[in-house]
C-alpha cells in the first residue's frame, strides 16, 4: 500500500474550491466565463448544488491520485517531496487535463479563450494541491 497524507488530501481538495471560487468570481474570470461558456450567471443557486457537489468528489479523487503517484514517484526518484509533488501535479495537467481539454473543446467548438481560461485555473489548481501536499509528506518517508 502506498502511504499518503489524508489530511493533506483533505486540505488539497478543499484548495480546489477555494481556487475554483476565486478563478471564477465575475471581479477575476467569472464574467468572461460565463460569457465564453453561455452561462446564465443570474440562474437560481440551487442549480450549482450538484455541480458543486460533483466539483468536491472529483477534487478529492484528484488529489488522492496525486498523493499516490507524488509517493510512488518520490520513492522511486527520491530527492524533494515537494518537487515530486510539482512534478506529477505538472506532467499531469500537461498529459491528462490540458491534453483532454483542448481535444474536446475543439471537437465542440468551443472559444479558444475559454479553453485557455479553463486549463489555466487547472494548472493553477493542481499546482496548489501539489505544493500542499508536498509540503507535508507522509510521515515515515522523508
Amino acid at each position: 500500500m502506498v502511504e499518503i497524507n489524508i489530511w493533506t488530501v483533505l486540505l488539497a481538495t478543499l484548495s480546489s474550491m477555494i481556487v475554483g471560487s476565486i478563478w471564477y468570481t465575475p471581479r477575476v474570470f467569472g464574467t468572461r466565463w460565463a460569457r465564453l461558456a453561455n452561462v446564465d450567471m443570474d440562474r437560481p443557486g440551487a442549480t450549482a448544488v450538484w455541480p458543486i457537489v460533483t466539483t468536491v468528489i472529483v477534487s478529492l479523487v484528484t488529489a488522492f491520485v496525486l498523493a499516490i503517484g507524488t509517493t510512488v514517484v518520490w520513492g522511486y526518484a527520491g530527492g524533494s517531496y515537494l518537487l515530486a509533488a510539482l512534478t506529477v501535479g505538472t506532467l499531469g495537467w500537461a498529459g491528462f487535463t490540458a491534453a483532454r481539454f483542448i481535444t474536446h473543446d475543439a471537437f465542440e467548438g468551443r472559444p479558444t479563450a475559454l479553453t485557455v481560461m479553463n486549463i489555466a485555473h487547472e494548472l493553477v489548481t493542481l499546482v496548489v494541491m501539489a505544493l500542499i501536499i508536498g509540503v507535508w509528506p507522509p510521515a515515515g518517508t522523508v
